[in-house]
């Protein structure tokens, strides 16, 4: 029978199924309902994409239809003629590829493909590979990624670009893994065959016959195979029949791991400038290069999805006269966002459902609720407390989702994240599967395992002073290294999640969280989060009524208005309260660190007229406690404010036995905070060696304590030591090396926040710059400087801008 009668005999069988379901007035949706028959299934045979469905098929649609015994026969005779004709073999030609409902017409190359360059490099790489020697079997890429990365158009690219390599042909095959109804590979193979050649009454009933078939009629063609949306590796296996000169591409949302000898292409969402490119051959890129904000802003909306993208740009190309921030402002309603991500039968939502129902029911529950996480990553922790299952269990469900392309690993070891689109979607399933009171369960839990866990993380930055709990292993962490990458992975969380408890009302964690971060601050975290943390604990402090956790937080507030904000006034005010709230208490210790962060806000304020006895008052009240770590704080404190007045040599000595004390152990090995401690004394030393003109002791000391806050990756110690060590070079004539420390330090502070120390950096190479005559260098450093005097207070920023202006108009 020629092709064109096969056409005419599908045609037959579509008008007689839509003929019958308009007689009993059904929509597709629901035909499907009362015949179990998927809406997809249906659509595909009136359209004609499926000309032979199976008897059973056939017979499921029967009642819902009201078809006479009559009908069905004639319905289910018309399906079988369609499967019982003979196939013509268009391989002849090189680009003949036989059409059915799983080997189809090569799909037209698009001329927009964007920012798979490399991509393609590494297929064209593989096919000459193919080329340059003989090999067993054919070569195998797999082409996974989340929905809507381009798979299959990348597929069709390489497909078009490698025609003159496969002049025996390319085969289209559509797998449909994702849908209700997969195909068969059996099914696929004999399709394969007839393509081929091979006459009906000829090819194998059993499986592995018709693989073996498949395989001695490639052995010597060169083919190109492009197996489309494969579900799984059962489906795939039997279909890896290529010869040596052939290649075979899988696309998949699946990983397929389970495939041996294959080579792995994993697609991403595109880069941003990508990303915009696409749009811009979509839409224009005279709209683009008009609105480059919203285009580049429109991408991010889009999580740089090549659907996603494609869908905005049909959307705004057939509105030529929407302005792309029309786009932007639609999309920025994060509960409408999917539905605006429509255009005629293109639909990310309905493109991501597809996945998730092949999910198992526990791997859809994690893949829900995994939404309720605060930030962009999370452990298995997070999802093992989600839904109360063991973490080995949960890391099965994780691996499940990945494997699936709806997580994605993340780049800190043994996480993982979600693309931001299907993190809208995860939502949606989650409010629409799942009870109010289910889901606010599941936010706690995850909030207290959260605050609870950062609790324990942070024990094991506490000094060894005898005094401090020790720290409890976890199954997230056993020791300090691993409890500080834990709590810098998951600050964004554990930062919201005691937001959460605070907001709900239950103060006790806040305060012993925030309590047990106090030494961990002085290594990690920003300025912001160390505001915002002893913030809340001050406020849950006096939200329960305890004097003593109110001077506990309102000190470490006076400590981060100090050292970190540059709000020298704030601090000492907040300092006087912590002192009102520690006497009332009647506690030593605080009153201790209430006199001790006052100095210290009067000495960074370069307040001079400090009365001395505030030292003396911090360091008798730390001897009262019986407290010889605040004590010798106290005694620090003390000698740097002699320091500061000249007193240099009463300063030495006192420096001498604070040094002494904080290099020894006490009460055990020695931790982070030990160490930390340690270096920040060394510098104060430093500070009074160098005026005693002990240059390259100073020096010295400032080397180890950069390698002390380094070895544990205190930034902002790191950036105090590079900022001194490049002053005392600078001093010494070393003007290279003074250079790139001092370029070390402006880099960490800016990482970290901390404007002020910014600021005096960049004064500080300035100043070098015109010592090595280079003034344009030197100008350039203080409008630097002077651009971020806005950042600070008032009173502070405006000095500061006074004595840059001064220095900017004299050169």
């Amino acid at each position: 029978m020629t092709h064109a009668a096969r056409g005419e005999t599908t045609t037959t069988f579509k008008a007689l199924l839509k003929g019958y379901r308009v007689r009993a007035d059904l929509t597709q949706e629901e035909l499907a309902e009362g015949s179990g028959v998927s809406v997809r299934a249906i659509s595909d045979m009136e359209r004609g994409i499926a000309k032979s469905p199976q008897r059973r098929t056939i017979e499921s649609l029967a009642a819902p239809l009201s078809l006479t015994d009559e009908e069905l026969t004639g319905l289910q005779k018309v399906a079988k003629q369609s499967r019982t004709q003979p196939i013509a073999a268009p391989i002849a030609a090189p680009a003949g590829i036989y059409e059915s409902p799983m080997i189809g017409i090569l799909p037209a190359d698009v001329d927009d493909l964007t920012g798979r360059e490399h991509d393609l490099e590494a297929l064209r790489t593989l096919a000459a590979g193919l080329l340059g020697g003989r090999r067993r079997s054919g070569r195998i890429a797999v082409l996974s990624g989340p929905p809507g990365t381009g798979k299959t158009t990348l597929a069709v690219r390489t497909a078009h670009d490698l025609a003159a390599d496969f002049p025996d042909g390319r085969l289209f095959l559509k797998l449909r893994g994702m849908s209700s109804e997969p195909n068969d590979p059996a099914d696929v193979l004999h399709l394969i065959l007839r393509s081929l050649g091979v006459d009906a009454v000829h090819i194998p009933a059993d499986l592995e016959d018709r693989v073996s078939l498949c395989r001695s009629l490639l052995q010597e063609r060169a083919t190109l195979i492009v197996l489309d949306d494969a579900g799984d590796e059962a489906q795939v296996r039997p279909l890896l029949v290529g010869g040596p000169r052939c290649l075979t591409l899988i696309t998949s949302r699946q990983m397929l791991v389970g495939l041996e000898g294959a080579s792995r292409l994993n697609l991403d969402v595109l880069s941003e400038d990508d990303a915009v490119a696409l749009l811009s051959t979509i839409v224009g890129p005279g709209r683009v290069t008009r609105e480059r904000t919203a285009a580049i802003e429109l991408a991010a909306l889009c999580g740089r999805l090549p659907l996603a993208l494609r869908i905005a740009g049909n959307r705004l190309a057939s509105r030529p006269t929407w302005p792309l921030a029309r786009l932007v402002d639609q999309l920025q309603d994060r509960s409408k966002r999917l539905t605006t991500l429509t255009a005629g039968d293109l639909n990310v939502r309905s493109v991501f459902e597809l996945s998730y129902r092949q999910l198992t029911p526990t791997a859809a529950k994690v893949f829900r609720r995994l939404a309720v996480v605060p930030a962009a990553d999370f452990s298995v922790g997070a999802a093992m407390t989600l839904i109360e299952a063991e973490e080995d269990d949960a890391a099965i469900f994780l691996e499940e989702l990945a494997d699936a392309s709806l997580l994605q690993t993340s780049p800190e070891n043994g996480r993982y994240q979600f693309h931001d689109l299907l993190r809208v979607f995860a939502t949606e399933r989650l409010t629409q599967e799942e009870t109010p009171e289910a889901v606010e369960a599941a936010e706690n839990r995850l909030a207290d395992w959260l605050v609870r866990t950062a609790t324990a993380a942070a024990r094991y930055f506490h000094p060894t002073d005898g005094a401090s709990r020790p720290p409890v292993a976890t199954s997230s962490f056993d020791d300090h290294s691993s409890a500080g990458r834990w709590l810098e992975a998951e600050m964004k969380n554990w930062l919201a999640a005691v937001k959460s408890v605070a907001a709900r009302g239950d103060h006790r964690p806040v305060l012993d969280l925030a309590e047990s971060m106090h030494w961990y601050s002085e290594i990690g975290g920003t300025a912001s989060t160390w505001y915002e943390m002893f913030e809340l604990a001050m406020n849950s402090a006096i939200a329960i009524g305890s004097k003593r956790d109110e001077a506990v937080h309102r000190n470490y507030l006076a400590w981060v208005q100090a050292t970190l904000c540059d709000q020298s006034d704030e601090a000492a005010k907040m300092a006087l309260r912590a002192w009102d709230a520690a006497v009332e208490a009647g506690d030593r210790r605080e009153q201790g660190w209430a006199r001790v962060y006052l100095s210290s806000a009067q000495l960074r304020d370069g307040n001079l007229a400090t009365p001395p006895e505030l030292f003396d008052d911090a360091v008798r009240l730390f001897e009262e406690a019986d407290y010889p770590p605040g004590l010798h704080v106290a005694r620090a404190m003390r000698a740097t404010f002699w320091y500061r007045s000249g007193r240099l040599d009463d300063a030495a000595v006192e420096f001498d036995i604070c040094v002494r004390y904080f290099k020894q152990g006490h009460g055990g090995s020695r931790t982070p905070v030990d160490d930390t401690t340690y270096a920040y004394l060394l510098l104060r030393s430093a500070q009074n060696l160098a005026a005693l003109d002990s240059a390259d002791l100073a020096l010295a000391q400032c080397e180890t304590a950069l390698e002390l806050f380094r070895r544990h990756g205190a930034a902002m110690g790191q950036g105090r030591a590079l900022q001194d060590t490049g002053r005392f070079m600078r001093r010494q004539g070393d003007h290279a090396k003074a250079r790139r420390r001092l370029t070390e330090a402006v880099a960490v502070f800016e990482r970290i926040g901390l404007t002020q120390s910014q600021i005096d950096t960049l004064c500080d190479r300035a100043a070098l710059s015109d010592e090595m005559g280079d003034p344009v260098s030197a100008r350039d450093d203080r409008e630097r400087a002077l651009a971020l005097c806005d950042r600070l207070g008032r009173t502070e920023g405006t000095k500061i801008r006074e004595r840059l202006t001064e220095h900017l108009n004299a050169s």
